[in-house]
């Protein structure tokens, strides 16, 4: 009888011990798909934050190229109304000069003054040589 009960409770044992082997399986299968699950959403969230980083430095790149354009335009609008004030007005182009070389002449940057003839010619220094 005591044989009978001990065959017995080795074969409960081995099946339960095969019972908990294919249990430790499934567990480890279902951690693995966890695991990959895991992985593959972690790719997908990189892909998309790569993706909306490049969109937003394409819109930053286009803003910055139309400032630039816009800033373009107001320096090309201001050039020509101080290119149109100075036409035919040479009193007033007289007076830059004379003002450009009093500032010159402050901060001692003026040595040698160039002062144009009729013909538009600067009177060279060809007597300091």
């Amino acid at each position: 009888m005591k044989n009978l009960i001990f065959a017995l409770m080795l074969t409960s044992l081995s099946s339960c011990g095969v019972w908990v082997a294919e249990w430790r399986g499934e567990i480890r299968k279902a951690a693995l798909k966890a695991e990959g699950e895991a992985q593959l959403l972690e790719a997908y969230s990189s892909k998309k934050i790569a993706v909306e980083s490049a969109r937003a430095q394409l819109e930053s790149a286009k803003l910055l190229s139309q400032a630039e354009i816009e800033r373009a335009k107001g320096v090309a609008e201001a050039n020509r109304i101080i290119g149109n004030s100075l036409v035919n007005n040479e009193g007033y182009l007289r007076y830059l000069y004379i003002s450009n070389l009093e500032k010159a002449e402050k901060n001692g940057a003026v040595n040698t003054i160039y002062i144009p003839t009729e013909a538009g010619l600067p009177i060279l220094e060809a007597g300091k040589r």
